[in-house]
C-alpha cells in the first residue's frame, strides 16, 4: 500500500440567503501515525451562525479526540457535554459522518444521523457491512472495509437528500438517485474534489440555484501516488544548468518546462530542438511549445500567473474547472496535471533575472515571478499534494 495515497475533496453550498454555511468538514492526521487520516464532516442543527458554531466545534472535537486515539464513546459525550442544548430541538449538538483511512489500507466509516456514506468500487456502488451501537440515547452506525486503489467514499449533509424538494423534485432526491447519478457520472480520472463539485452542481440545479439547506459533499478517493516536477527560470549562475538539468530530469514522474529561455537550455540539454506552436488555443495565454522527452513545455510568467488564479478557485467554489479541465492551452494542461493526476510536485525554480522582465512597462518582475510560485505551493499544499521546492 505504500504507492496509495488518500486524495479528499469537499465543497459546500450555503443555505439560501445565509453568509455562513452550517455544515464543516475538518482533515487531521492521526498523530504518531502520519499515514492514517481523520475526515470528520459536521450539520450544525438549523442554519446560519448557530448551526456554523455547532458544526465547527463537533468537528473540532472529534477530528482533534480521535487524533489522539480517543475512542468514538469518548467524542460523543464530550459533545454532549460541551455544546449547548438547542432550546427549540433540544438537541445538544449536530450530526456527524467520521472517515478514517489508516495506512491506506482500512477505512473506518462512523456516522449518526447524516445521510449514509456512499462507496464506489470500480466506479459502482459497493454495499458495506454496517453495525450499530447505542451511545446514550443516540445510533451510531459503523462500517470497515478494506481498501484498494480507486475506492471512493462520498459523505454529504442531509441538505443533498433534500434537493429539489418543493421544486424539481417532490421528495427531495434520495439516496438511491445519487448513487445511480454518480455511477453514471464517475470517471476513474476524476480527483475527490471534482467528483464533489459534480454532485454538489447537480443539487444546486435541483435546488434552482437557491439551496433550502446547507449542502455538504466531501469525498475521500484511494489512488496511486503519481510525481510531476516543473521547472521555471534558468539558475542565477550559468554554471548551474547542468546540475538544475540533472536533477530535474532524473526525476520519476512527468515533466514540465515553464519559461522560453528555459526550454533553450532544456532542450540543449537534452540535444533536441524546441519545436513552436504558433496557434493561440487562448488568446490570453501564449502557446506551448514541445521538446522531445518534455512532457509539456509553456511559456513562463502568464501562464503561471493563469495556473495561480485556477488553483485559487479550485480550493473556493471551483467554478473555473470547465475552463481548465477541457481546454489545451499551456495554464490549462499544467492545471490538470498538477491538481488532477499529482499527488507529489518538484518545483524547480531558477533565480536568474531575465532582463526582458525588467521593461518599466511590463507588469512583471523577479519578484513576482518568486511570489507566483510561493502561491501556487501553497495552495497545492491546501489541495493535500507533496510539496518540495528547489532554488538554484
Amino acid at each position: 500500500m505504500i504507492n496509495l495515497c488518500t486524495d479528499i475533496g469537499y465543497h459546500s453550498l450555503n443555505k439560501f440567503g445565509e453568509q455562513l454555511c452550517g455544515d464543516h468538514v475538518d482533515v487531521v492526521e492521526q498523530e504518531g501515525d502520519g499515514n492514517s487520516v481523520i475526515v470528520v464532516l459536521a450539520d450544525g442543527m438549523g442554519s446560519g451562525v448557530k448551526a456554523s458554531i455547532l458544526s465547527t466545534l463537533t468537528s473540532k472535537i472529534i477530528s482533534t479526540m480521535m487524533a489522539q486515539s480517543m475512542s468514538i464513546e469518548e467524542c460523543v459525550a464530550t459533545i454532549a457535554s460541551t455544546l449547548p442544548v438547542c432550546s427549540v430541538r433540544g438537541v445538544a449538538y449536530s450530526t456527524f459522518t467520521i472517515i478514517k483511512v489508516t495506512n491506506n489500507y482500512e477505512a473506518e466509516i462512523i456516522q449518526y444521523d447524516n445521510p449514509h456514506v456512499i462507496m464506489l468500487r470500480d466506479g459502482k456502488y459497493f454495499d458495506m457491512e454496517e453495525t450499530s451501537t447505542k451511545i446514550g440515547d443516540k445510533i451510531i452506525y459503523k462500517s470497515k472495509v478494506y481498501v484498494r486503489e480507486g475506492d471512493t467514499f462520498i459523505a454529504m449533509s442531509d441538505g443533498a437528500i433534500h434537493a429539489g424538494v418543493g421544486k424539481s423534485l417532490n421528495f427531495g432526491w434520495q439516496r438511491e438517485n445519487i448513487i445511480e447519478f454518480m455511477e453514471m457520472m464517475y470517471d476513474s480520472e476524476f480527483t475527490a474534489k471534482t467528483l464533489s463539485t459534480i454532485l454538489l452542481d447537480e443539487c444546486n440545479r435541483l435546488y434552482e440555484n437557491e439551496p433550502g439547506d446547507d449542502t455538504t459533499v466531501c469525498t475521500v478517493k484511494i489512488r496511486q501516488r503519481e510525481s510531476v516536477n516543473l521547472m521555471i527560470g534558468p539558475p542565477a549562475s550559468p554554471n548551474d544548468v547542468n546540475k538544475m538539468m540533472s536533477l530535474f530530469f532524473s526525476k520519476s514522474g512527468k515533466h514540465i518546462v515553464c519559461g522560453g529561455t528555459t526550454s533553450t537550455l532544456a532542450a540543449e540539454f537534452l540535444g533536441k530542438e524546441v519545436k513552436t506552436n504558433l496557434m493561440y488555443i487562448d488568446p490570453e495565454i501564449p502557446p506551448t511549445a514541445t521538446i522531445e522527452g518534455v512532457d509539456l513545455v509553456t511559456e513562463g510568467v502568464i501562464t503561471i500567473n493563469k495556473v495561480l488564479t485556477y488553483a485559487q478557485s479550485y480550493l473556493a467554489d471551483n467554478q473555473y474547472y470547465t475552463h481548465w479541465d477541457y481546454k489545451k492551452d499551456g495554464a490549462s494542461l499544467i492545471s490538470k496535471m498538477l491538481f488532477e493526476e499529482a499527488t507529489d510536485i518538484n518545483f524547480y525554480v531558477g533565480r536568474a533575472v531575465n532582463p526582458a522582465h525588467q521593461n518599466p512597462n511590463l507588469p512583471i518582475n523577479f519578484s513576482i515571478k518568486m511570489r507566483l510560485v510561493d502561491e501556487l505551493c501553497e495552495c497545492l499544499k491546501k489541495m493535500g499534494k507533496r510539496i518540495k521546492v528547489s532554488y538554484f
